[in-house]
């Protein structure tokens, strides 16, 4: 019960000598680095133009800091161990602006979904870049982060199963039509090496998958779902405490419905209306997530998630006032991981290749020794 504990504080890797496990001996570039970027902005711009058009939705500007005082900031998790990087600014004011650097732009999203005046079946798209320097960086965690984060407007009724599961598969769709373009485009990446992206996404409650993995710890129950059921899969229901007494994982209190009862299955009452897209990655032999997504909060819900994870004081912030008083809509939404994307369709194995940031000299000496070039 220990292992299910620790492992809901981070990604499943701790430490560089597991780094250097993980990584493969034999590895080899399908692109060179030029060719490499050539076919990220070909991704980029395919997914961008496809997903607006699937959703529709609409490309906008997106902040990277946020004031504190709005609780627009993204925390990732309920706990509270990733805070967000916080600096004084605005010179020759009295009172400086408490600005944070956002880890991601969920909620200011929604806040958009007024400001840009969306309605019913319409929503945004942002080229979102944030920095998580709370990370344990390695080959797909890194301090510096990129995202297709999206969001649209909802109806009451809309908030079902059956519509989470319709938008999560036209991403789906969209996501393996970029990944047939660019092999179409980039013949290098037409390889018998590693198998083709899979078509068909599988559904799964977290609570189901608990069921057939009851041992084990969450990073486990996923690789062993994906080896074993099928290599691309959506889990509902991330939040909620399981029948072995913890969520799947942790997920903030005031985004992402995940107290909500939908469905009872086997006599059991299952709750979320979120989840996540994970595939198995043939470069690293692991999991990979790509998105994390679903249906939002109500001014019902959020008062429950807040109260559950200890934070009711999070209530008196605009961005939470602004959803107890109905000033703006219910909503749809997610985060798709653009370097984790390209990672997986290019198939590379370290985030680092497609994306150029930071990165500890201990992961950069394993990273040439595994014959991986990665960009700073």
């Amino acid at each position: 019960m220990n292992d299910k504990q620790k492992d809901l504080a981070g990604p499943g890797i701790s430490t560089y000598e597991e780094v250097e496990k993980a990584l493969p001996n034999d590895y080899e570039a399908l692109l060179e680095p030029k060719e490499r970027m050539k076919a990220i902005f070909r991704i980029k711009s395919y997914i961008e133009e496809n997903l607006c058009k699937e959703l529709n939705l609409f490309m906008v500007q997106v902040p990277l800091i946020v004031t504190r005082k709005s609780g627009l900031n993204d925390y990732l998790d309920r706990d509270g161990s990733r805070t967000p990087i916080e600096f004084p600014c605005g010179l020759g004011l009295d009172e400086p602006i408490e600005a944070q650097v956002v880890q991601a732009a969920t909620k200011w999203k929604r806040m958009a979904l007024k400001q840009f005046d969306c309605e019913v079946g319409e929503g945004i798209c942002t080229d979102m870049r944030a920095i998580r320097k709370d990370y344990f960086l390695d080959h797909d965690h890194s301090a510096y982060v990129d995202q297709w984060d999206w969001e649209r407007v909802i109806t009451g009724d809309m908030r079902n199963l059956d519509f989470l599961r319709n938008v999560v598969e036209k991403i789906w769709t969209v996501i393996y039509e970029a990944g047939r373009m660019v092999r179409k485009d980039f013949p290098a990446l037409d390889t018998d090496k590693y198998p083709e992206i899979p078509k068909k996404l599988e559904f799964f409650h977290a609570e189901e998958i608990l069921e057939r993995y009851p041992d084990l710890p969450r990073k486990e129950r996923e690789k062993r779902m994906l080896q074993d059921v099928s290599p691309a899969i959506f889990i509902i229901g991330i939040g909620y405490v399981l029948e072995d007494g913890y969520p799947h994982e942790m997920r903030a209190a005031d985004y992402d419905d995940w107290i909500s009862p939908t469905i009872k299955k086997n006599g059991k009452k299952l709750h979320g209306l979120n989840g996540d897209i994970l595939v198995w990655n043939p470069v690293t032999s692991r999991r990979h997530e790509l998105t994390s997504m679903g249906i939002r909060v109500t001014k019902e819900s959020i008062v429950q998630q807040l109260k559950e994870a200890g934070q009711e004081h999070f209530l008196e912030l605009p961005y939470h006032q602004a959803i107890l008083n109905d000033e703006i809509p219910l909503s749809i939404g997610g985060g798709i991981g653009q370097s984790r994307t390209f990672m997986y369709l290019l198939r590379c194995a370290h985030i680092g290749e497609v994306s150029a940031t930071v990165w500890p000299d201990i992961l950069k000496r394993i990273s040439k020794r595994k014959n991986i070039h990665v960009l700073e």
